[in-house]
Order: structure tokens, then sequence, then C-alpha cells
């Protein structure tokens, strides 16, 4: 029998079909999803959600050529027309990049040649998201930015705990990587939702996850993986298309437990974007997605969101957010990941964990702050960064997903350790609680790639920009601009 990996690499193999024909990786993906729906629609007696003659053996069945080429077009025009809401948004906009026929003829043949009995058996999302992860690793694609890796993904969402009958929300969903982490997780506890009642399991499959996505292209992929995993959401599925720094998300329903990795980078055009109900504008991106997912968490209500470091230590807004966030919510525990496991290598990220208290001021006592970024190795193609790397993490971050299991502090030798809160205030509320050095601090070689040490400085450029708006909305305008 086929393994799943080996039919992903046969997947992936085919786009060299297409780079001849002048298709980008992202483009081949987003190929692929439009014609494995039809396959895959067939394979799992799921056709009659498909309008007539718009499914795969009557794509197989026409002649090779130029009418197999120009039906295909009308097909996806047909589907994008759909009755069926979740076909509908899957191919809403749909077109093909293929100009030559001879390419969707290879490519029909190809999948149609797959072992899909093997492929069924493993299950069709594991093979979905295996050539996801397979486009975001291949850095020319550019889609890392789309895709958090799943070790820490998987590592999250264990501490999390999701439990069935909660409200998961991912206001940055890209491929729903997040989503289908938590319900992969949900299943596993509760016999794949055999142990609930049918209410219950009703509600997993079609209300307990909302996503928004920015970019159209990525919420296909992320509606096709939803779907390949039994999440159907309502309507146009678990996966809404949209802007969450706009009235998009201020729409979006308070939940139970938000998981995600927002963008990177600074709002373009009107500054501080157009939500009007957050508390601190600001044209920094992960400044405005923190202020959403607490603002948007319950009582009680939890989070682990990844976030760059110039989010702990910016002064202006970024201060001024983070003692929102200690106030309203107890930040309980961050995680230092180390560099080159996102695209943007040179990026440092981190992970904060944190739940929303039921007052609005002093729920952060103490943060714990987990390093797993000072003398961790340097993470790329040659050494992958698995899951066996942040099995110290969630062991040192107990069973109780708010953090409140016991833990000891391993002092300034240790990767493990507390902040009192009043400890923080007294550093401006800079939460880049740093101790350990790395070994080769000193030497020549440790400054870093040349690409990372450009991220750096474009992070820090980024930090001071935005402390100058926040000078200028202070003072006001200028002597020259008064006297003009």
């Amino acid at each position: 029998m086929t393994s799943t990996s080996d039919i992903v690499g046969k997947l992936w193999n085919l786009c060299h079909v297409l780079r001849d024909g002048g298709i980008s990786y992202h483009q081949y993906v987003t190929e692929l999803t439009l014609l494995l729906f039809l396959k895959m629609a067939k394979e799992t007696d799921r056709e009659s959600r498909l309008p007539k003659l718009c499914r795969w053996d009557d794509l197989l069945a026409l002649p090779p050529g130029g009418e197999q080429l120009e039906s295909y077009k009308e097909m996806l025009l047909k589907l994008g027309r759909a009755q069926d809401p979740l076909v509908r948004a899957i191919y809403a906009g749909a077109q093909t990049s293929m100009r030559e026929a001879r390419h969707l003829n290879r490519l029909v043949l190809d999948i149609d040649g797959l072992d899909w009995f093997s492929a069924k058996n493993d299950g069709l999302g594991d093979l979905y998201e295996g050539l996801l992860e397979k486009n975001a690793g291949e850095i020319k694609s550019g889609a890392g930015q789309y895709f958090t890796p799943r070790p820490l993904i998987n590592a999250m969402v264990e501490v999390m705990k999701p439990q069935a009958g909660e409200s998961i929300q991912d206001p940055a969903a890209g491929t729903a990587g997040f989503l289908i982490a938590a319900d992969t997780y949900i299943k596993k506890h509760t016999d794949q939702l055999f142990d609930l009642t049918e209410k219950q399991g009703e509600f997993q499959r079609r209300e307990a996850y909302v996503g928004i996505e920015l970019v159209p292209e990525t919420r296909r992929l992320a509606l096709m993986n939803c779907m390949l995993h039994d999440i159907h959401g309502i309507g146009e599925g678990a996966v809404r298309l949209g802007d969450t720094l706009t009235s998009d998300g201020a729409k979006l329903p308070r939940t139970k437990l938000i998981l995600t990795n927002p963008p990177f980078g600074t709002k373009k055009g009107a500054g501080g974007g157009s939500r009007d109900d957050l508390t601190f504008p600001t044209s920094n991106k992960q400044l405005m997605f923190l202020q959403h997912i607490y603002r948007a968490l319950v009582p009680g209500g939890r989070a682990a969101v990844v976030l760059p470091d110039n989010v702990l230590f910016e002064e202006g807004r970024g201060r001024e957010i983070r003692a929102d966030l200690m106030d309203k919510c107890d930040l309980h525990t961050i995680l230092r990941l180390p560099t080159g496991i996102f695209y943007a290598q040179g990026v440092k990220t981190n992970v904060l964990f944190f739940t929303r208290g039921a007052s609005e001021k002093g729920n952060t006592k103490k943060v714990w702050v987990y390093d797993l970024r000072t003398n961790a190795p340097a993470f790329g193609k040659r050494t992958p960064f698995t899951r066996e790397y942040l099995h110290p993490f969630v062991a040192a971050y107990g069973a109780d997903p708010t953090g409140k299991s016991k833990r000891r502090d391993e002092g300034e030798t240790g990767r493990f350790r507390a902040f009192a809160r009043d400890e923080i205030a007294k550093r401006n509320d800079n939460l880049d609680l740093a101790w350990l050095k790395d070994d080769d601090a000193h030497d020549e070689d440790s400054l870093g790639e040349p690409g990372e040490i450009a991220a750096e400085i474009r992070v820090e450029l980024e930090g001071a920009l935005e402390n100058l708006a926040a000078l200028e909305e202070l003072l006001g305008p200028t002597s020259a601009e008064t006297f003009a």
C-alpha cells in the first residue's frame, strides 16, 4: 500500500509539469485544490453537492486538448455559482492559470491514477495538510507566511486543551491549521465525537470553529482543508473571507478559546486601520490583532498567540496595550521561540498564553517565561523543527490550560523562570525577559545570517516609526505648521 507521504510526494512532483507553463508554486497548489476537490468529492460520495456535468468523471471523459481545457474553464464558472454554499465559496472567482491543454490532461490523468484507496485509509485531510506543508517548506513559494509549523501548533493545542462544546476562533486563519489541530485533539478525546450526543456532535461540525482570512486564495485552501477534516461550519464554511482589522473583526462573536498566528508587518493606509472599537489605535498589525484577541475572549476564555519580539518591548502604544492586556487578562506564560522556524527566518517570535479575567484590572500577578531560543539549534532544512524540541516546555507548562499548575522556577541557569508583575512594571512593562546567554555570543560568526540581521533591523525601524507617530499624535501640530 502507498503511504500518505508517497502520495504527497507524487502530487508535489506534478508541479514540475506546470512550472514549464510559468505557473508559480502557490498557483500550483490552488490548481491542485480545484481539481482535488472534484476527485475527493467522488471518493467520499459527496458529488451530489456539485452541479451536474461538473464532476470528476465528466472532466475525465472529455477528449484531451482544447475542448477539455475550455470545458474545464466553464466548469469552474458553474461551480462558482453552485447552489451548495460551501462549493460556491471554494470556487468563488476561481480561474485556471493553465494555458496549455496538455498540462490539464496530464494533471487529470496523474491525479486519477493515484492510490486513492490508501489515501482514504490514511485520511484525505492528512494528505491535503501534507501538500500544504510541502508548499510552505518550499521557500520560493512564499507560502510559509500562511503556514505555522505543525509541531508548534500541536504543542499549543496540547497545553490549551480545547474541549467539546467550546467556541474556538482563529482571526488570522491562513490554511486553518489551528482550527484543524483543535478539532483533531477534541476528536481524539471523544472517540471521534462518538462520546458526544448527536446535538453536541453537530455543534462541533457546524458551529464550534470560526476563522477569518484576508486572502481569497488562502481562504480557498482553508475551506478545502476544513471540509476534508469534516469541519463544515455554517453557510459558506468555517473560515470567513474578511479582514479582522476592520469591522469584519468586530463582527466576530466572543469566544472561549483563540489560537492564532497573526501576520507580521504594518497596516498600510489609514494609520490605525478601521477598527473603531479598539482602545489603542495603531498601524502595527500585531498590536491590533492582540487587542482584538483579548477583547474577543469571554471571561475565563483563554488564548495562545504567536507574536514577534517587538510586541514585547515596543514603547508608546505597545506599552499601553501590554499594560491593558495584563490588566484584563492573566498573562501567565511566554514561550520564547527559536529563530529559523518560520519563512521569515530573521523574525524572532514568542507564544503568549493568557486567560481573560472576570474583572478589568490587576489580573496578571506573575509571568512565567520559557526560553527555547537561547543555545537552540540552527533550524532549517538540515535541522527541522520537530515536536521533540517542545516536549520540555509542554512538561514545564503543566496540565492546567490556564497556567495554574504547580511550576518550578529553574533560576538563572534554567530555561523556565517567573517574573512578578511589579518587577515587570519597573521595566516599563517590557516583556522581553531574557537571562540566558548564547554559548557563542562572543564569536565573530554569531551575528547571524544577513537575512536575519535585515529582518531584525526592519522590526526595529517599524518600532521606531510607530514611536514617532505616537509622539506626533501627543504633541499635535509642529510650530512650523502653526505659523505657516
